[in-house]
């Protein structure tokens, strides 16, 4: 039986939602290993003199515990 264990994320990015979850990812992956998969909870942009200067997403990351 496998047991698997939510941890939460928040990533940033200049670039744009994908590139925040990516850089989320590939930095939870530096330090748990087993990683199964991730939900999109909320999405934000930070906004500064009427443009959007970063994006970023709060993830929950799945992974399975050994």
């Amino acid at each position: 039986m496998a047991i698997a264990k939510v941890i939460e994320v928040i990533a940033s990015s200049p670039k744009g939602f994908e590139d925040a979850v990516s850089k989320g990812i590939a930095k939870a992956s530096e330090t748990v290993t087993g990683i199964e998969g991730a939900w999109v909870k909320e999405m934000k942009v930070v906004v500064n003199k009427g443009k959007v200067t970063a994006w970023r997403v709060i993830l929950s990351i799945t992974f399975i515990v050994e």
